[in-house]
This record gives structure tokens, sequence and C-alpha cells, in this order.
């Protein structure tokens, strides 16, 4: 068994390309996809489509409320802190219905299900998924998307001849998209100008201002996947989801069957806004009359997170998040206050921290060669591909993380694994 199992372990390793799949990165091995059951596997396959009708509702309520027609507080807030330039761009007539037809959302197994934190529609992880979907099924398992789902992914999002643009900062991420599309067709962000080639764009809309080659050379007649929209880039979006005032609008372009659905899903948010409010008005739920009072709650009572909301390199992974239950109040109270401080320049978000669940999968420790069972905590990454009304699931990665850790990403002792289930979608 053990000579089995090193054997399909050393297998996947050695398929490795020879620059790896991320620069300076590792991470620890399993030869099992994580496997979802009939019912989590249809969850996802439905999912997508409710995160494409969200992005679409999200992108009608900027246009509208940029246009006088829903409440100002909307455009102003995903606008604060952007140069002018950047918020045109946003609002360029050509772009107005443009969304991301790549979609890939963070889900945590919760204690009573998923969470779904982010919508990511330019994400990472793309080439070292269809890595994984066709290696791990030479091995035999069946994975989410087939042995091929990323490769059609990129192939139509790209076309024959779209060209993936990186920025320095996610220079780690080059080795994934060579693999994928090949070394000739990924090309650094900075010094590139835009031309009659699909534009992927690999880089988030705070680089913008830095990147004179595309300013330069973009125009209405160029095509750029996720079009340069940095108020869709915006955790915000949740607070916005949240927000009383807006929940008429949420049902009425969603339906009430995904909105109710996607409530679920999302933990409920927070603008972290300064504001005064009269003697007796409370924040909803959280029943403080001031943000000040979250100064004095508990660690334990503190199962709430600070998130900046975008349009800044601290917005990536987990460098912009400050968990409530893992830090001293000589950490927690200087974290809510730069939070608040920095609204009208780098809006933050508070929100309900998700209590985690956990998995069991079986996981190779190097040092024994054997494979050892136990318990992590989940992440998973469907990958979404959008082509009209149409949304097909092309694959999905799995990150396991130890039970210690409050925030779950990709990191050398987590492990990261294909999944795979019973549906039409396992191939």
């Amino acid at each position: 068994m053990s000579t089995m199992l090193r054997g399909a372990v050393a297998e996947l390793q050695a398929a490795l390309p020879a620059e790896g799949l991320f620069r300076g990165k590792s991470w620890r091995w399993s030869d099992t996809p994580l496997r979802l059951d009939f019912a989590e596997v249809k969850f996802l396959e439905a999912l997508g489509k409710k995160l494409a009708a969200f992005l679409r509702a999200a992108n009608r309520l900027y246009q509208a409320s940029a246009a006088g027609e829903a409440p100002a507080l909307v455009a102003d807030w995903l606008d604060q802190g952007k140069p002018r330039e950047v918020v045109r761009l946003g609002r360029e007539e050509h772009l107005r219905s443009a969304l991301p037809r790549v979609l890939r959302p963070d889900l945590l197994r919760t204690e009573e299900g998923w969470a779904l934190t982010e919508i990511d529609a330019v994400p990472g992880g793309v080439g070292l998924t269809g890595w994984m979907q066709e290696n791990y099924g030479k091995l035999g398992h069946r994975v989410l998307g087939g042995g091929n789902g990323l490769r059609e992914l990129a192939a139509k999002v790209l076309g024959p001849a779209g060209e993936v643009v990186i920025a320095r900062e996610a220079e780690d991420y080059r080795p994934e998209w060579q693999w994928l599309v090949g070394k000739e067709r990924v090309k650094p962000a900075e010094g590139y100008r835009c031309g009659d080639r699909v534009v992927y764009r690999f880089f988030e809309m705070f680089d913008w201002m830095g990147l004179e080659g595309i300013r330069s050379s973009w125009g209405p007649d160029i095509s750029m996947e996720a079009p340069p929209k940095a108020f869709l880039e915006e955790k915000l979006w949740w607070a916005l989801f949240w927000m009383k005032p807006l929940e008429d609008w949420w049902r009425k372009e969603l339906g009430e069957g995904y909105f109710r659905d996607l409530r679920a899903l999302v933990p409920r948010a927070w603008p972290l806004r300064p504001v005064d409010l009269p003697p007796e008005g409370v924040l909803p739920e959280l029943e403080i009359h001031r943000w000040q009072d979250l100064e004095n709650f508990s660690q334990r009572a503190r199962d709430l997170v600070i998130k900046v909301s975008g349009f800044s390199p601290r917005a990536w992974g987990s460098r912009g998040v400050t968990v409530g239950t893992d830090q001293p109040k000589e950490q927690w109270v200087p974290a809510l206050r730069q939070a608040l401080g920095e609204w009208p320049t780098q809006p933050h978000l508070l929100q309900r921290f998700a209590r985690l669940g956990t998995v069991a999968h079986a996981v190779w420790n190097e040092r024994t060669g054997e494979n050892e069972e136990g318990r992590w905590r989940l992440r998973l990454c469907p990958y979404y591909l959008v082509t009209g009304e149409k949304v097909e699931l092309k694959g999905a990665l799995a990150t396991l993380c130890p039970v210690d850790k409050k925030l779950i990403h990709g990191m050398e002792d987590a492990v990261l694994v294909p999944v795979s289930g019973d549906s039409g979608a396992a191939k």
C-alpha cells in the first residue's frame, strides 16, 4: 500500500514543470482529490449562475447610483480613494454592461455549511488547477471539470492569440500561466501596450495608474478580461448587500430565490464608516450605538473580521484582514481605529466571522512515507466560465489548512488538491 501511494505522489511531483507552478512556494501533497457528495456538487453547479447574477445586479446598482437613479452613497463609497481616471474608466459607455467572464468564489466550510467570503474576477490558481485536473486525471481520478476544464476556460477567454498580462507583484503566478498558455503568451504588465489581441488582465485596478503603456494604448476597441471596473473589485459589496435601504433593489434584481440563497451564504457585513447615530439608534445586529463600543467587546465576543475593501495591495490574500478573536485588545483597538480613520480614502468593512468546520482527508507525510488521515479547515474555490447567460463549472481547487489556522490560504503547511464528486460535471 505504502509503495503504491509513494508511487502516485512521486508521479505527481515528477510531472511538475521545471519552473514549478508558483515561484518560491510549495504545498503539501495528497494523491487523492477532495471528494464532494452529490448534493455538494449540485450546489456548486447552481452557484455559478447566482454569482453571475449578483455581479450583474451590482454593476446595474453602481451605474444607477452614478446616474442619480439609485442612492448616491453606492457610487460615492465605491469610488472613494480612487483616481479620477480609474473612476472614469469604469464608467465608459462601451463597458457599461461588460462583466468578468472568469469567476472564482472563496467558499469556507463552516459548522453549518458554506460561507461565501469573496468573488474574485482576477483569480490565481487557474494554471495550478488545470495542471491538477490533467495529472490527477492520469492517475484515474474523475475530477470536476474533467481533465482539461481550465484549459478550455483559458482557450475560450483568450482565443487563439490572446495574452496574459501580469503585474510585477503577481510574478509568483507567472509559472502557472506559462504552463497553461505557453511562455510566449505571458507578458509583463509594465511596458505592455494593448493591440488587437485579447488582454487577460492579471493585475488589480490599483496597478492601473502605474501602467503607462496600457493606459496610453487603451481604447474602446480593446478587448480586456476582466473589464477594468475597479468598483466591482470591492469587498464593500457585501456590506451594501446587507443594507436595509438597498434590500428591495437586491430582491428585484436577483429574484427572491437567488436573494435568499445568497443571504444564507454571505456572512453579515457592515461598512466601517464613522457615523453619528441619533440617541436611540443602534447599529443593526451589533446592538451598539457607536463603533467605539466594539473596543470593549471581549476577545471571545469578537467573532468579527475587519477587511480592507479593495483598491490596495493590502486587499490581496490575508494582508488586510484582522480577525477579532485572534487579537488581544492591544491590537484589536488600533486596527479598528485605523479602519475607521481610513474610510475616506481606503474603505474597510466589518464582517461576521464564520465559525469554521473541518473535513477529513488523507495527506502524504514526506517524513514517514505514508498517507495519514487528518482533519482540516477547508477553502473551496470553484472556477466558472460565463458566456452570456451560460455559466459553466470548469473545475475546483481545495485548500486544506491545519485546524489551528483561522485564515485559510495557500501556505507551506497547506494541502492543495483538485475536487471530485458525483455529477455530470465530474468526467
